[in-house]
């Protein structure tokens, strides 16, 4: 994961639980830079709904094969 989500990680005694939340921000940060992208067919409440699906693909892309 970046330096921004090393400390999330690092301070949690449960690096599953900390891995998880790392992956949740990431997606956020990801709706965030797209609701200000301008796009009109952006809907939160679509994103918001895919969330968990959203931490899900980032954290499978982030497993070392």
């Amino acid at each position: 994961m970046s330096e921004t989500f090393a400390p999330i990680i690092a301070n949690n005694a449960n690096k599953m639980e900390a891995k998880r939340a790392a992956a949740v921000v990431a997606a956020l940060d990801l709706i965030h830079a797209y609701a200000g992208s301008g796009n009109q067919k952006f809907s939160l409440n679509g994103h918001m709904k895919m969330l968990s699906t959203y931490a899900d693909q980032i954290q499978e892309a982030l497993k070392v094969k």
